[in-house]
């Protein structure tokens, strides 16, 4: 296993560094490593973050290194405080050098045009902007069984969304350099409620552009050791109206202050009317979160949004 001593690396212009987080994922691993081979898009390279793996992963990535080469199959080891903390450290981490950025977890399967559809969406955007690009998901089963797909987004990802929703998920995320910098900004130790839903946040936070793209370019597994995905699949509306959403915002709240200077003017002032709702009694509160603008899709979600409002549950 590589050190976390490692020297600074640069793929060439327009190439993609990916970010893998892993913990206890040998079962599943084979099959997303391989589907990064079977990308359409080759000029990538791999830096994965193992956060003490007491299987076979480690034994995996590092075959998978010995087979491509340490110039293009980085390991380190996490920062074993979960993994929020092993993506964050590794997006903050400055021996990072690339023209894009794309998350991953150990146990789903990438599309073959994963990557180069990310890239050309993002080529297409402002250079001079943070760029975001996320897409909706197929979901699988532990077999690898098609059972779905993800629900679709109708509207233009917005701060005004972001704040209260998520629609970003991190295994289809793909960001430039821009957007990067600013998450290194907040730093590795943001204490967010998860990893994905704060970078939506925070790039729509400062004006960048989210790109939400409704075709499908993940095989998003389902099954019970889900460190992410399957708790949310279990979470009902009931339980979000309980002190989870509201915990989460907490988390999120604090750590959109360490950026609140990036903000634009109009999404500090929709960022302002949020916390002061989130401050104030009954009507103050149902006052300020309508001047804020937030909503959450589709409507019926609105509804549970306005319900956890009038609750004190925001």
């Amino acid at each position: 296993m590589d050190s976390n001593d490692s020297k600074d690396q640069k793929t060439s212009s327009g190439s993609i560094a990916i970010l893998l987080c892993t913990m206890n994922g040998a079962r599943f691993l084979p099959a997303q490593l391989a589907s990064f081979e079977a990308q359409d898009f080759t000029d990538w390279c791999l830096f994965a973050s193992d956060d003490g793996s007491e299987d076979g992963t480690v034994v995996l990535l590092d075959e998978f290194q010995k087979k491509h080469g340490a110039h293009r199959v980085s390991i380190r080891r996490g920062p074993r405080r979960g993994y929020v903390a092993n993506f964050m450290s590794l997006i903050c981490d400055l021996a990072l050098n690339s023209d894009y950025y794309a998350l991953s977890d150990q146990d789903d399967v990438w599309m073959a045009h994963k990557l180069s559809r990310a890239r050309a969406f993002l080529m297409s955007a402002p250079a001079d902007l943070p760029g975001l690009y996320c897409s909706r998901v197929r979901l699988i089963d532990v077999q690898g069984v098609e059972i779905g797909l993800a629900p679709l987004f109708r509207k233009a990802p917005h701060f005004q969304h972001a704040l209260v929703q998520n629609i970003a998920g991190g295994h289809t995320m793909v960001f430039n350099e821009k957007a990067r910098s600013i998450l290194i900004k907040a730093g590795p130790d943001v204490d967010a409620a998860v990893h994905d839903w704060w970078i939506y946040q925070a790039i729509t936070a400062v004006g960048g552009r989210v790109i939400y793209d409704p075709v499908p370019t993940v095989d998003y597994r389902i099954h019970g050791g889900n460190q992410i995905g399957a708790k949310r699949a279990r979470v009902r509306h009931s339980q979000m109206l309980l002190n989870r959403f509201k915990h989460w915002n907490d988390l999120n709240t604090r750590a959109l202050e360490r950026i609140q200077s990036s903000m634009s003017e109009e999404n500090k002032e929709i960022f302002d009317r949020f916390c002061r709702s989130r401050r104030s009694r009954l009507l103050p509160r149902i006052y300020w979160l309508l001047r804020s603008g937030i909503y959450r899709e589709p409507k019926l979600e609105n509804l549970h949004l306005m319900l956890a409002a009038f609750i004190g549950k925001i």
